[in-house]
């Protein structure tokens, strides 16, 4: 497959519902069909972050999102392709039941529009458990609810027993769909979860292993992988002959070298002011972010840098921006606090009038305190958990000028925290947001960004080039 062949074979995975077992699904085929010598490429639909660290631990690919609501229908394709490059096949994860889709907004953002601008056919992923000939009733409903989705056949999952699969098959044959797999109960497929959904790959270490390879292991048992494969090959071309997305042209910088940090490469060289050298949290307590986003602070000039709070005692060196990313910090709260080496790093570099971008847990770390315990107190707030889920699409204009954007900027993105921060804005608010309803949020002071909110910079692409230039001017 060249770059510009819109024809990669490709499959999107849904359910009626969310806890059907999509991400074991999804997960378990990409390691089967890796396992099986394939060129797997790994998306996800919708905002999610941690389902696909499950995915690049199954294809050895970066895990990647198509989100519609954040990115616009316009660039799924584009970002689908640039994610497939040199792929065999492409699976993508769907998001909650396939026709949800962003409150109020039709069937925007859903697993449904994804496939459609795909034009991939789907396997709806059915948790059996407490049913057998109802299952009809309930593939026939997806079946015919939108002549333009194409379900391609079914996998029965949480089966009970061999007679239980039996009425389960009798049941779907009605329909027309084939059946093409069959999953019994798994403990060992299990993934763990607490407040903000499954526990991170980073966080499990080996155990995230085992998982996945079990999930492998039990879809290449109990699915009909060739049928799979056939059905991804008969999707055809993608509509209106889709490029793919780029984030621009990498410089070519003298004595330049690639480095790859999860399948993204990046450019280094020695520091320089044209080039600024740009940190990027990572680690166990900083596992959201987009790959997109590394890609375009490399294409716009910088030189990215990864680092982990937990363990570095001090930024990079010569860091002339730092981007902090959403995770867990108040799992690791304590750890954060007692580095106090780097926390005076990054609040000396907030105080110099460098750029930092900071997106929900980069919010808390930068706070005077999280749950009674130091951060790095670069903002004059703090920061504790909740027992309220905040949680859903926004839409957001910017109201500072500041690193990342212009005011007047208009942004979408997406708000997903059991946190609050006090007091929620500063005196130069970062973004003002429409709905659910009026307010605003966020902080800018000096070359700080700090917001709950979660963005996607392929839908701005100037987002990247403003923060680069500011790091290269402050």
């Amino acid at each position: 497959m060249t770059s510009a062949d819109s024809g990669v074979p490709r499959l999107v995975i849904a359910a009626p519902s969310s806890g059907s077992g999509k991400t074991t699904v999804a997960t378990g085929l990409m390691a089967a069909l890796t396992g099986r010598g394939l060129a797997v490429s790994p998306h996800k639909v919708g905002p999610d972050y941690i389902d696909p660290g499950y995915h690049a631990l199954a294809t050895g690919r970066t895990g990647r999102n198509l989100d519609a609501y954040l990115c616009g229908p316009e660039l799924v394709g584009p970002l689908f392709l640039h994610g497939a490059r040199g792929c065999d096949i492409a699976v993508v994860e769907g998001v909650m039941g396939l026709y949800d889709g962003a409150a109020g907004e039709g069937e925007l953002a859903s697993t449904a529009q994804v496939a459609k601008l795909l034009r991939a056919p789907v396997v709806l992923v059915v948790d059996a458990s407490s049913q057998s000939r109802s299952v009809a009733a309930l593939v026939h409903g997806f079946v015919s609810w939108d002549p333009e989705v194409r379900i391609g056949g079914v996998i029965l999952n949480k089966v009970a027993s061999d007679r239980h699969e039996v009425l389960l098959r009798e049941a779907v044959d009605c329909v027309g769909v084939p059946v093409l797999g069959v999953l019994r109960r798994a403990a060992r497929v299990d993934v763990p979860s607490r407040h903000l959904g499954l526990v991170p790959v980073a966080e499990r270490g080996s155990d995230a292993v085992d998982a996945v390879a079990a999930m492998g292991a039990q879809v290449a048992a109990g699915c009909d992988l060739e049928a799979l494969v056939g059905l991804a090959r008969a999707a055809g071309p993608l509509p209106g002959g889709s490029a793919p997305w780029t984030p621009g042209p990498v410089p070519t910088l003298p004595h330049a070298r690639m480095r790859s940090r999860g399948g993204t490469p990046i450019p280094s060289r020695s520091v320089e002011k044209s080039t600024p050298r740009v940190a990027v949290a990572g680690g166990a307590a900083f596992t959201f972010s987009y790959a997109e986003h590394t890609e375009l602070l490399a294409a716009a000039g910088a030189e990215v840098v990864a680092f982990d709070p937990l363990r570095d005692e001090e930024l990079p060196e010569g860091t002339a921006g730092l981007v902090i990313g959403g995770g867990f910090p108040e799992v690791y709260a304590s750890e954060l606090s007692a580095n106090e080496g780097l926390r005076k790093s990054v609040a000396e570099l907030a105080l110099s009038g460098a750029p930092v971008a900071a997106e929900c847990a980069g919010l808390l770390y930068l706070c005077r305190e999280l749950d009674g315990l130091p951060m790095c107190g670069v903002l004059d707030a703090s920061a504790r958990m909740s027992g309220r889920l905040t949680l859903g699409y926004r839409d957001a204009v910017a109201v500072s000028d500041s690193a990342l954007a212009a005011a007047g900027t208009r942004l979408r993105g997406h708000e997903f925290h059991r946190t609050v921060v006090e007091p929620g804005a500063g005196a130069a608010p970062a973004w003002g947001m429409r709905a659910p309803q009026r307010r605003v949020e966020g902080f800018v002071e000096r070359g700080v960004h700090a917001s709950y909110l979660h963005t996607h910079w392929a839908a701005e692409p100037g987002v990247a080039r403003r923060f680069v230039e500011r790091c290269r001017t402050s």
